[in-house]
């Protein structure tokens, strides 16, 4: 099967594209506007990798990079949840219309299936009692998680005008290896990394805050056991299954890493759900029991990982 990663230079393209790698097969086509960084990973990965430099987000038609592939990966997003409600007529043109150009360059080009991200801390809003499971009903806050479900519902749609056969990872907080520490999104990975260079950690509300924290590599094994399977079911929570406080998790990185933190709190944002964790029991019913890395172990990986490609000083 013929496979193409739509934003594969992003962190969950990249991390997914190096695990789609690693498997016999097809050639695997990664596309994304940072072409450095996909020279990068052509070079790392060999001759089974190709590469396409392009922005997404401007193109009218995907005909040129679909024409000849199997499986979509559609991993493309121009906002993140925290600031996607300043410019809400612009996110919504950039990422739901985009999809709906995509999807009809899927079906003239005979794709077989599209794998899309949604977002398991979005989209099911607020006054949902946790764990969220999938049948719920979705009211999000933010724009970022009315373009994902409104993406889902294309998918919906294409499927039962076309048969385009697609998959759905409502995906909670992955967190490791090339996500980048800037502040933007994850609150492990830029806790962690404040926390390495002696920063200081400003954190939003008294740190009450729940979220479902996965380990980038227990994410992108769930999206691959998904994205392979037949069965009738096409949408998926994929998480720890657990909620951890921010308050929590700052401890959990102080006693992983051996440091003292230098926190300071400052007024929450409308934006922030109170509680998001996902229940992952429909996962698990179909792929078996998902043992996850534990949160410290993962924060160890996680910080060995910025010592390495981003605080060494050789």
């Amino acid at each position: 099967m013929k496979t193409i990663i739509l934003g594969a230079a992003g962190f969950i393209g990249r991390n997914l594209a190096e695990k789609l790698a690693k498997k016999e097969g097809d050639p695997i086509t990664l596309v994304d506007r940072n072409g450095d960084v996909l020279r990068e990973m052509k070079g790392q990965k060999g001759s089974r990798i190709q590469i396409k430099e392009m922005d997404l987000v401007r193109q009218e038609n995907y005909d040129e990079v679909l024409l000849g592939q199997d499986v979509v990966y559609h991993l493309i997003s121009t906002t993140v949840p925290t600031t996607s409600n300043q410019q809400i007529p612009q996110e919504i043109s950039d990422n739901v219309e985009l999809t709906s150009r995509l999807l009809e360059s899927c079906v003239r080009c005979g794709v077989k299936k599209v794998v899309y991200l949604s977002s398991g801390g979005t989209v099911y809003g607020m006054n949902q009692v946790c764990p969220l499971r999938e049948g719920m009903e979705t009211n999000p806050i933010n724009s970022y998680g009315v373009q994902k479900v409104m993406n889902e519902k294309l998918l919906y749609l294409y499927q039962y005008l076309y048969g385009l056969d697609y998959r759905i990872i409502r995906l909670s907080n992955p967190f490791g290896p090339y996500q980048r520490p800037n502040g933007i999104l994850g609150a492990v990975t830029t806790f962690t990394y404040k926390a390495l260079k002696g920063e200081e950690i400003v954190v939003y509300g008294d740190g009450s805050v729940v979220r479902d924290y996965i380990y980038i590599e227990d994410a992108v094994k769930a999206i691959l056991n998904i994205a392979d399977d037949e069965g009738e079911d096409r949408l998926y929570n994929v998480g720890s299954g657990m909620g951890t406080s921010l308050c929590q998790l700052l401890k959990i990185i102080e006693d992983t890493l051996g440091l003292t933190l230098k926190i300071r709190y400052v007024p929450g944002r409308a934006v922030d759900v109170p509680v998001n964790y996902l229940d992952i029991s429909r996962y698990e019913m179909k792929f078996g029991r998902f043992d996850v890395l534990p949160l410290q172990e993962g924060i160890r990986r996680t910080a060995d990982f910025m010592m390495r490609e981003y605080l060494s000083c050789g």
